[in-house]
């Protein structure tokens, strides 16, 4: 049976019927191209038979494109009303039974997924989606690779590297888990309504070896966190108030093969994770 994806036409009918309008608070822009998420789905390379999460479901022109490949989908959706709606959709377009499961719920909130997917792939709301991916892949460990579409900035951050200007805490706790890049420029002409921001795709590839234990990342995403609240700082001045003194911090950073005189910018994880370890020997000695 062939999947039939949503068209412009489709998705505002859709719309009318759940008497639904796009809202910024949620930041629903739903995309109304269906080469743009045949694309999203061909770069994030889902195969028949996998299981792929999707976040933010929307009215379904992604999740359809998705199920077309064979894949099956867990859908988390926090508008009850498109919730209940995405299981019909999928029917009426041809969607296998069992190939969808929707998950009404606060992505935010979420700490089981129905099938164990291996794979997110996601239209995120611009204002949560750094939070979002983050809660997901400290979630959910089986999460292999995906692909997100967000908005530019968010998607520059995310995959920076170090020195550049728009490194910061967000780069390297994605960083953490893996191997970030940016992966194409979506045109804002594919979505409705048309926002006012640049949207770009980013993918993903965890980490073949986990690089600590939660404890460890807790403590290491603290000390990202201290050393980019203030970006043009030294380290030792930024992590001071944590450390006792600018000496105390001086001393630990030398330990950790740091120098004192480094800013957050120019730090790579594997950095911040040293200075989070000798933070915790410190402590315990």
């Amino acid at each position: 049976m062939t999947v039939r994806l949503l068209g412009a036409g489709d998705i505002r009918e859709l719309a009318a019927e759940l008497d639904v309008t796009p809202t910024k608070k949620l930041g629903q822009n739903f995309v109304v191209d269906a080469n743009t998420v045949r694309r999203i789905v061909q770069i994030a390379r889902v195969q028949a038979g996998e299981r792929v999460v999707e976040v933010g479901p929307g009215l379904g022109s992604l999740t359809l494109a998705i199920l077309e490949t064979g894949a099956r989908v867990t859908a988390v959706e926090i508008d009850h009303r498109l919730a209940e709606r995405l299981p019909r959709t999928a029917q009426e377009r041809g969607v296998p039974d069992g190939d969808l499961t929707v998950v009404d719920a606060d992505a935010l909130r979420v700490t089981e997924l129905p099938g164990d997917p291996t794979i997110l792939v996601a239209n995120l709301p611009y204002n949560v989606s750094v939070p979002v991916l983050l809660h997901f892949l400290e979630t959910f460990a089986q999460l292999d690779r995906g692909v997100v579409m967000v908005q530019s900035e968010v998607g520059e951050r995310l995959a920076a590297p170090p020195g550049s200007k728009v490194y910061g805490a967000p780069s390297v706790k994605a960083a953490w888990y893996g191997d970030w890049r940016l992966a194409g420029n979506v045109s804002r002409q594919v979505f409705w309504p048309v926002p006012n921001v640049d949207s770009v795709l980013v993918a993903f590839q965890r980490a073949a070896d986990p690089r600590g234990t939660e404890e460890e990342r807790r403590r290491t995403f603290r000390i990202v966190d201290l050393a980019f609240q203030q970006r043009r700082k030294m380290l030792r001045q930024a992590l001071s108030a944590e450390l006792g003194g600018s000496a105390a911090a001086s001393e630990v950073l030398e330990r950790a093969g740091v120098a004192p005189t480094a800013r957050g910018e120019s730090l790579v994880v594997d950095d911040f994770q040293r200075i989070a370890r000798e933070i915790a020997a410190t402590s315990a000695s």
